[in-house]
């Protein structure tokens, strides 16, 4: 790995943007308001993707799988050389932090926008990072030795990447290697490396990281710190600046520990120290990422800088304006827009983005305008009619809010994300909308075991979805209904029945319309006001509220009410024959593909054993058995690409050939 790392005074004239989705957009929107070309490198799976469409010119790297595209260091700068770019922004994921690439980049001539290769090799792995920052006196986490009992919990994490892949919490040390294992796979799978370290596990812990930003002329910004202690399977969900409750001299310390991180390795560019900061104010360095951060909105919101912009001017050789950076102003706060079904443990969602309208957004994947004190800014890597396949991260969008204070940015964030209309997939909205009127998150009480501390905070209300499939029927009536009234009954004759299907539950709505107004059996209080098609207004205990309805193809509808959002499928009105499904089966909770299998017909297993791992959104997702018994049909094959529902096994009792129950699985 050579040191040569000067690149002089380039005049960037065209940026390829070594990655996809959201960041491309974002780094195309500096770019063109720079005057600066763009090239986009796409999957077969991003064919049709809005960054594609919005990029100067596009080259397709054959294949969907990261190895195959996104991964491919040669064939990247080879459409950078075929489409006349001059430079390279990796955004963040994929190539990245490979130092590597950097270096081949910088060896076709090409300029790097990103730090010198030996500080992203210095940080690329986490164990040696943590080394050098021990030696320039930033405090640590880790185990010394072998871990033993008394370093439970503990924490297993890949060496070259994060984002929550190949990241496993370990209770008990007879799990270790197991989880080691997977670890391993996940991490070789999303990084291209199978290296993994444990360190200690802390359960109420913050993540509190700081934004560097560094030129070659020995100027080092500490650009803020932010909060990004809200997660799910260690992947952040929500974050902001400033961090909250934070002690101003802990504040201070952090910073200079991260100035400090950055010149202990020559650091040029942007690029984040995280920490974690645990409940008695010690704080510990975690890791380095040498890149731009998924986060990064929140910082240029409350500071009104581009980082792009300063990327690319740090990458040309030019100096940062001034000594310091500016200082925050205000609040601002981001939420990670999933595809996701909490009703089924979070999975990850695939299929099609029918509509993605998020009201009030004041800016697209830029900072504030000039005096702009409150706004909603969208970064979205999707628009309505994309596709979201198994290929890459579920992450639809990111919202992010900003105000004079952090009240004002969290009721801002809520109220649009409450309002929004995000239909064709099931998310993690209301989730989010939950927690930013939580009580404990708005009296800034935060940290990694929130979640888990409230776990059904993303739960439909029940109310709210029998109201919901009463609207959708009342709205299907409406449009149905002919000049002289046909579908309105002026006499309390039979019902009308429609049947809908909400998470698994079926919710069957019966009513009546008479001369006297609505009459519903489930809602013998609720009364109707209006209804058309697209729009029910109803009467709930004296209170009028209105249900938007949305419907794609013959089966799906959307019903958005300030009551929430509710996705619900239309059953036929006369129930077919249940379609029998072997006792035992177990079936794939999603589309992905078997990455690998530990039983076999015959085996003899028992309740939660692990038989087989699915990798989907470059996560892996184990399926265990759900009781005792044995394996009587196994039809996964590693490399198999299977469809949720799918067949993979079936577990019959140890005396007999079936059993009588459909059987489980858990990521």
């Amino acid at each position: 790995m050579t040191d040569d790392y000067t690149q002089g005074s380039a005049v960037i004239g065209s940026v390829l943007v070594a990655n996809r989705g959201e960041i491309a957009r974002r780094i195309f929107r500096t770019c063109r308001e720079l005057g600066v070309a763009t090239v986009a490198v796409f999957s077969d799976a991003d064919a049709d993707a809005p960054f594609v469409r919005e990029a100067d010119a596009a080259v397709r790297l054959p294949g969907a799988a990261p190895a195959d595209t996104y991964l491919r260091a040669d064939l990247v700068i080879a459409a950078a050389r075929a489409a006349g770019a001059d430079a390279v922004h990796p955004g963040y994921g994929f190539l990245s932090e490979n130092a590597a690439f950097a270096q081949a980049v910088l060896d076709a001539g090409l300029v790097w926008i990103g730090p010198p290769p030996a500080a992203i090799d210095a940080m690329g792995v986490k164990t040696r990072a943590k080394e050098l920052m021990a030696a320039a006196g930033v405090p640590v986490l880790s185990v010394a030795g072998e871990p033993t009992d008394a370093d439970l919990p503990l924490l297993v994490k890949a060496a070259a990447g994060g984002g929550g892949r190949g990241m496993r919490v370990v209770r008990e040390l007879a799990q270790l290697e197991a989880e080691l294992a997977t670890a391993r796979q996940e991490a070789l799978a999303a990084f291209g490396s199978d290296e993994v370290f444990v360190e200690p596990y802390v359960e109420t812990g913050r993540h509190v990281e700081v934004q560097l930003l560094a030129d070659a002329h020995g100027t080092v910004w500490a650009v803020g710190e932010r909060d990004c202690s809200i997660q799910r399977r260690h992947q952040k969900v929500v974050e902001e600046a400033p961090a909250p409750l934070l002690a101003e001299e802990t504040r201070a310390s952090l910073h200079e520990a991260a100035r400090a991180a950055a010149r202990a390795i020559g650091y040029v560019g942007a690029g984040t120290a995280e920490f974690l900061l645990a409940p008695d104010g010690r704080f510990f360095f975690l890791e380095m990422n040498t890149r731009l951060q998924v986060e990064h909105p929140v910082t240029e919101c409350v500071t009104g800088l581009d980082l792009v912009a300063l990327q690319l001017l740090v990458a040309e050789g030019g100096a940062l304006p001034s000594a310091e950076p500016p200082a925050p102003q205000g609040h601002a706060i981001e939420v990670r827009l999933y595809a996701e079904d909490p009703a089924r443990d979070w999975q990850p969602q695939t299929g099609t983005v029918e509509l993605l309208d998020i009201p009030g957004v004041t800016a697209e994947f830029a900072p504030p305008r000039a005096g702009e004190r409150a706004g909603v800014r969208l970064d979205a890597g999707v628009g309505s009619g994309s596709e979201v396949g198994v290929h890459y991260d579920s992450m639809l969008a990111k919202v992010i809010a900003w105000a004079p204070t952090r009240a004002e940015a969290a009721r801002r964030l809520a109220g649009a994300l409450a309002k929004a209309r995000v239909h064709g997939l099931t998310t993690n909205r209301d989730l989010l909308v939950r927690v930013l009127r939580h009580p404990e998150f708005l009296a800034g009480r935060v940290d990694t075991a929130f979640l888990t501390r409230h776990p059904g905070e993303g739960a439909a209300d029940k109310d709210a979805v029998a109201l919901a499939a009463l609207a959708a029927a009342l709205g299907d009536a409406a449009a149905n209904r002919t000049p002289i009234g046909g579908g309105w009954r002026n006499v309390a004759a039979h019902p009308q029945v429609k049947r809908y299907a909400h998470d698994g539950v079926e919710h069957e709505v019966r009513y009546r319309l008479t001369r006297d107004g609505l009459r519903a059996e489930t809602h013998p209080d609720v009364a109707l006001v209006g209804a058309e098609p697209d729009r029910v207004v109803l009467d709930v205990d004296g209170v009028q509220r209105t249900f938007g309805l949305a419907r794609y193809g013959a089966t799906l509808v959307h019903v958005d009410s300030p009551l929430g959002a509710v996705a619900l499928t239309v059953l036929p009105r006369f129930p077919e024959p249940e379609r029998e499904t072997a006792a035992g089966s177990l079936l794939a909770p999603m589309p992905g593909t078997v990455v690998r299998v530990e039983a076999a017909v015959g085996d003899v297993v028992t309740a939660g054993q692990p038989l087989l791992w699915l990798e989907a959104m470059k996560m892996q997702h184990r399926i265990t058995a759900p009781t005792d018994g044995v394996v009587t049909e196994l039809r996964a094959a590693v490399g198999h690409q299977v469809d949720t529902g799918a067949l993979l096994a079936v577990i019959g009792e140890t005396t007999e050939p079936t059993v009588n129950q459909e059987g489980t699985s858990q990521p």
